[in-house]
């Protein structure tokens, strides 16, 4: 029986997860839920953030975007770091690590004085805090208490992005309209920092020791001398490149467009507070797109669902395009109903494949060196965006460069075979 199909008959929790009482399995789940959503939220504010800190001190739209930039090549890298800590201590420490440097980076990024500065406290801190609080660390959890339907579970936690998304930026944008950008940068690093409280009081050291079956079979493997997948054994695998390029594409086509899309609004002359809003609700629509992606991959297939997913997301890319002639509110509407569906969808598709392609291995590793193709595309898409926006005077060049790279992220998902047949990777073996 393939992959496919022993997802669509399954259920939605395995009998580990049941048998740890549901209480449990809810305060898991939450817990994944709240940090990837605080994760992903507080570094979307960034978007709300760009103008008001692009005036005051005195910075172009290349070079305030280049925060963003360096704060997803900063993710990305970070992310197999937030792996092995996990792997190793645990997730009290590894989130309390994101909680910390996520807090301090707003904090610190009040007292900046240049863009280099402010690029400095808000790139690295938050880049390495994120990723501590992401699905690298949700991924390692979940695949210790679920086997079945990962599907549908891999996505919940990625839903908290838009969940994230939507409270985040448009709470940033009302604190804004009563603080300076610095004072509300000061009210996000406190509330970060209160997250705290849910890593003491939740019993997380018994979410990391995973379930009675996860923990045998991890002995098993370390008896058998821990033969296997490893990330160093999965980059020699074609099937780990084809997921690298597929992840690349789709960050880069969709952070071409978000981080710049409030300012993009607000100068084809949309209101601030309603420009963070319709932002905020591409975020809340995410949240059903990726629970239905994922329940719809498992039954349709995921070649299916990542084909469906691309052509609505570029649909929303050209109506945004659109609205450099037409600023009107139905194609502001359709962008954020087609992109916002669409937008972090594929991102539980990838973490599915990775437990299919890599059997038996360290998901959360393997997740955590892929999502540096994560970071690397939101950096190029981010800062590419931003320098043909200051080259060409409007943001025609840079969503079309966008729309483009979603199509090479589908091209890369039909093109690999592994990805196609979903068949587990075979490594090759290193030259003697």
């Amino acid at each position: 029986m393939s992959p496919r199909d022993t997802d669509r008959e399954a259920s939605a929790t395995s009998p580990a997860a049941s048998a740890a009482g549901p209480l449990f399995v809810t305060a898991l789940i939450a817990l994944t839920f709240t940090m990837n959503a605080a994760g992903r939220g507080v570094t979307e504010t960034f978007a709300v953030f760009l103008l008001p800190v692009e005036k005051a001190l005195g910075a172009s739209r290349s070079e305030i975007a280049a925060t963003y930039s360096i704060y997803m090549v900063v993710h990305g890298l970070a992310a197999p770091f937030a792996g092995q800590l996990v792997d190793r201590f645990g997730a009290r420490l590894t989130y309390a690590t994101g909680i910390i440097l996520l807090a301090a980076a707003n904090v610190l990024a009040s007292t900046a004085e240049t863009v280099t500065q402010y690029a400095a406290f808000l790139g690295i801190l938050s880049g390495f805090g994120a990723a501590c609080l992401g699905m690298v660390v949700a991924t390692s959890l979940l695949s210790r208490w679920f086997t079945n339907g990962l599907g549908f579970m891999m996505a919940m936690p990625s839903a908290a992005v838009g969940g994230g998304m939507l409270i985040f930026p448009l709470a940033t944008q009302l604190l804004l309209a009563h603080y300076d950008w610095r004072q509300t940068h000061v009210i996000l690093g406190v509330a970060v920092f209160l997250l705290l409280v849910l890593v003491l009081v939740l019993p997380v050291g018994r979410m990391s020791r995973g379930s009675p079956d996860w923990q045998r079979l991890r002995q098993e493997n370390l008896q058998r001398g821990g033969a296997g997948w490893t990330a160093t054994r999965a980059i020699r695998t074609k099937a780990f490149w084809a997921l690298f390029a597929l992840y690349f594409f789709t960050s880069v086509a969709a952070y071409a467009v978000l981080p710049h899309s409030v300012a993009f609004l607000v100068e084809k002359g949309f209101d601030e507070v309603w420009a963070a809003g319709a932002y905020g609700m591409t975020g809340a629509l995410s949240v059903v797109g990726i629970l239905a992606i994922g329940w719809f991959s498992d039954r349709a297939g995921r070649l299916t669902a990542v084909t469906l997913s691309k052509f609505v997301t570029l649909t929303g890319i050209l109506c945004l395009l659109a609205v450099n002639w037409y600023p009107s509110w139905i194609l502001v509407y359709a962008f954020v109903l087609c992109f916002g569906l669409m937008q972090g969808a594929r991102g539980p598709v990838i973490a599915v494949l990775v437990s299919i392609l890599f059997r038996g291995g360290s998901v959360g590793t393997i997740f955590g060196a892929l999502a540096i193709a994560l970071g690397l595309g939101a950096a190029a898409g981010s800062w590419i965006s931003g320098e043909l926006h200051d080259r060409t005077g409007t943001y025609i060049a840079s969503f079309a460069f966008a729309a483009v790279a979603s199509f090479a992220g589908l091209a890369t998902y039909w093109i690999s075979a592994s990805l196609r047949a979903e068949k587990p990777a075979l490594a090759r073996q290193p030259h003697r």
